[in-house]
């Protein structure tokens, strides 16, 4: 897999930082064309690579550089914000502003609005010129300082605009689809043999883009669940044969919802895209759950939006603006289920159903999730101004690194059942490795 990142040019300019290239003098050292972070640190995988005489997978590390490729003084940057919003959106709008301001003194900085519609004239929306004195308090509020929105707009329009407003290097901060239009952009702007850097900043509540460890709003995400699943506790627990069911978000992973109840220690299922699970029969989920409340006589359910897609297999499948499948209610389907399931039985049972879903990614930033995009804005600022395009900053192995699109945007991550996350997930609950028959 070739995850050498795409270059304008030869880098010529020194960088005003003035960092230091010797170890040992206190001062932070520029990074080096060569530096890379393993994918595998594994011995085992370590002495297979000797004994192939192969070099392992490994990705760039990000960082400033020495010499730049645009002179910061004569150019023009602009960031968008794309897709669901997420908490974090605005910190990284602020890293990005405060760096290429008081780092290298960019003149000129374009907030366009409402995502890539935002790059289409045909709206009409109105641009926004980013000071640090107009975005020095944003990471305080939830949301998109430039608003956002979802949907593909016409790759050529955009560039036509980025070249009519002389924007030399975009910022484009989203997800999955927005890092597929990342690479629409790049490609188009390479053929037009243009000198326009165009990043991507990975966010995702989710944290499902792949070969990148964490995206910032999951850490957020997953400890605001952390308090709703508190409280939805102590509602299964104030009744007798109390149910609590929690719907969180996770489409194809279901990373908020294992982390979330592995935070907390108080759930009692948690069910995710990734796993097959039956309704009925003597290892079903609705017969397990039956067993919980005869031994224990209260029970807490968690469930990705994405799990149990497979009930609806014969439903006519629509998608959203931004060609994503809308997939079927999973927490109303389980809430209509239990209840049906049990009152056949004339087992009285207390339901509670929530779904916090909206409120959790409209949320402000926590501190660990805001340190971490102030340092994806930066290091998403030191990799353009050396001209790197056609990136996304990563995490991997603590460090920030710099990945190309496509390998990002291949498939997503997903949580691998047999790992140790979610044994310890399983081991939280107590819930059945499978709820198969």
């Amino acid at each position: 897999m070739d995850f050498k990142v795409p270059q304008l040019g030869i880098c010529k300019i020194k960088s005003p930082l003035q960092l230091s290239k010797v170890q040992g003098d206190n001062i932070y050292d520029y990074i080096r064309d060569d530096e890379r972070i393993l994918y595998d640190t594994r011995l085992e995988s370590y002495m297979q690579w000797i004994k192939d005489g192969t070099l392992p997978l490994s990705f760039e590390k990000a960082g400033p550089k020495e010499y730049l490729f645009f002179n910061p003084s004569k150019i023009k940057a602009a960031i968008i914000t794309c897709g669901g919003l997420c908490p974090g959106l605005n910190n990284v709008i602020r890293s990005l502003t405060y760096t290429l301001h008081y780092r290298y003194h960019v003149p000129e900085i374009i907030g366009f609005r409402y995502g890539y519609a935002g790059l289409n004239p045909e709206y009409n929306y109105p641009k926004v010129h980013l000071t640090p004195e107009l975005v020095k308090n944003i990471h305080l509020m939830g949301g998109s300082f430039l608003g956002s929105s979802r949907g593909n707009q016409d790759t050529g329009i955009m560039v036509d605009t980025l070249v009519h407003e002389g924007i030399n290097i975009l910022f484009c901060i989203g997800g999955d689809g927005t890092l597929k239009g990342v690479q629409a952009l790049y490609e188009e702007i390479n053929k037009r043999k243009l000198h326009v850097s165009v990043c991507g900043i990975p966010k995702t509540i989710d944290n499902d883009i792949n070969f990148i460890e964490k995206s910032f709003g999951y850490e957020t995400a997953f400890t605001i669940a952390h308090d709703i699943i508190r409280s939805a506790h102590n509602e299964a627990t104030g009744a007798f044969n109390g149910i609590a069911l929690i719907k969180l978000m996770g489409r194809d992973s279901g990373f908020i919802a294992a982390a979330a109840a592995l935070s907390i220690q108080e759930v009692n299922f948690v069910l995710i895209p990734e796993m097959t699970f039956d309704l009925h029969g003597e290892k079903g989920f609705l017969e397990v759950l039956k067993n919980r409340l005869l031994h224990r006589q209260h029970a807490l359910v968690v469930v990705s939006e994405g799990a149990g897609q497979f009930f609806f297999e014969n439903m006519n499948m629509k998608h959203d603006a931004s060609g994503n499948v809308k997939y079927e209610d999973i927490g109303l389907f389980l809430k209509d289920n239990i209840q049906s399931y049990f009152k056949m039985l004339h087992f009285p049972i207390s339901m509670k159903y929530i779904d916090p879903s909206y409120i959790i990614r409209s949320a402000p930033a926590n501190a660990n999730d805001s340190k971490f995009c102030n340092q994806l804005g930066q290091n998403a600022v030191h990799a353009a101004m050396a001209g790197k395009t056609g990136f996304v900053v990563g995490y991997w192995n603590n460090q920030f690194t710099l990945l190309p699109i496509p390998p990002t945007v291949q498939q997503r991550k997903r949580i691998d059942l047999e790992s140790g996350f979610w044994y310890n997930v399983l081991e939280a609950t107590g819930q059945p490795v499978s709820l198969k028959n």
